[in-house]
């Protein structure tokens, strides 16, 4: 599944917890996430209601905060997510926002990342926020989220450090970080919050994929604005239509240390890359190179290319337009000696043709109970075999949920 969040008045954490609520992830589930983290039950309240922002119903979170918040470093932040109990996507999606949101802070004052305290988005709220987030887009099987442009306001907003000139220099600083689009908001006011704009930095791609759509969700800011202060999440499956725009970029190198090529692919994939590879080549001069490609979105064609131009040491790169037949993907989970896993199911021509555990919940597990992760591969893969071949299915015609 994948999933487009349609921002016209922009995001904060909270209006992202009500997207996922209004979608299907209970507000129970996401309070039961939450209880793995090292922090006091009592130091937080989560309300999840039903409100309307100019006549459009839509799903409001509201975190309140009790007693004094603690001014935590990325430090304090990452030790605090070590020792949660949280499945291992959701605690290193977490500290990937985390350390977003730290390095653009550490940028806009100048100093380095480990001095700086996150004030406001270090307290429990943005915990919940940015951890909540990371739960719930697993929960209901999103595996890519895009976003629209952002609209960005005016005006001024207070923090620990008294009056900020809107956008804040942070929320501007991320959005700079992945040259995100954005487009004048409709009025005045903070639309992107810090937290809302770490949130779609690091899980967010900025483009609207065609699919096909099976639900909206809405979810609610707390302010009352001229407009509907709402954010829509679409949830569906990427059509498989050959004439998706996709675009191949390659580039020769043979002079570049072969250490970098893992950096540089984690920032094409952070960027909105499909796909990366490396193939070895011989090349002129008698010396052995490499060469990168990568799978990309066409819209993505400019940002990617200086990516490849940025972090390696090539002086070009070419581009291929190409198209690609894509089926369908649904998620199931199934039962196994060591717990629950989520199962991949690859769905063609209406028919379900295959099924793949998913990898990070086996590492877990295997983790867990201190046994070799092909166990828990194989015992996710044999119960999704049954599950495939079991009456109810074969009765469904084998077609995903």
């Amino acid at each position: 599944m994948i999933g487009y969040l349609d921002l016209p008045s922009g995001l904060s954490g909270n209006m992202m917890l009500g997207c996922l609520v209004d979608a299907g992830w209970s507000a129970d589930a996401l309070r039961e996430v939450l209880a793995g983290l090292p922090i006091s039950p009592q130091s937080y309240e989560i309300r999840a209601e039903s409100v309307h922002r100019r006549g459009i119903r839509a799903t409001l979170i509201t975190v309140t905060c009790t007693g004094d918040q603690p001014l935590r470093t990325l430090a304090d932040v990452r030790d605090l997510l070590e020792r949660a109990r949280l499945p291992v996507h959701v605690k290193e999606a977490a500290l990937g926002t985390f350390t977003r949101l730290a390095e653009a802070e550490a940028r806009v004052h100048g100093l380095p990342v480990d001095q700086i305290h996150f004030h406001e988005v270090g307290a429990v709220d943005a915990l919940v926020d940015i951890v909540g987030t990371a739960a719930g887009l697993h929960a209901l099987g999103v595996e890519h989220l895009y976003a629209s442009p952002l609209p960005l306001g005016h005006g001024w907003a207070q923090s620990a450090h008294g009056p900020l000139p809107l956008p804040a220099p942070a929320t501007l600083q991320l959005l700079a970080s992945v040259n995100a689009p954005t487009c004048p908001a409709p009025g005045e006011g903070e639309l992107v919050t810090p937290t809302g704009a770490a949130i779609l930095a690091h899980h967010a791609t900025f483009t609207r994929p065609a699919m096909r759509l099976h639900k909206v969700a809405y979810g609610a800011g707390h302010r009352d604005y001229p407009w509907p202060n709402v954010a829509r999440l679409w949830l569906g499956e990427p059509t498989s239509s050959p004439q998706s725009p996709l675009v191949v970029l390659e580039t020769n190198i043979d002079d570049m240390n072969p250490e970098l090529y893992g950096a540089v692919s984690d920032a094409l994939f952070e960027a909105g890359a499909l796909d990366v590879w490396l193939t070895p080549v011989h090349m002129k001069k008698g010396r052995p190179g490499t060469v990168l490609s990568v799978l990309a979105p066409a819209p993505l064609e400019t940002t990617l290319s200086e990516v490849l131009l940025e972090e390696t040491t090539t002086l070009g790169v070419r581009v291929l337009p190409i198209r690609r037949h894509e089926a369908p993907r649904a998620w199931q989970e199934v039962e196994t000696p060591f717990g629950r896993v989520r199962v991949k199911l690859k769905v063609v021509a209406g028919r379900v043709a295959g099924a793949a555990p998913e990898y990070e919940e086996c590492r877990r597990l295997a983790r867990e109970h201190d046994v070799p992760v092909r166990r828990v591969y194989e015992a996710a893969f044999a119960a999704a075999h049954r599950l495939l071949h079991s009456p109810e299915m074969l009765a469904e015609g084998e077609t995903a949920p």
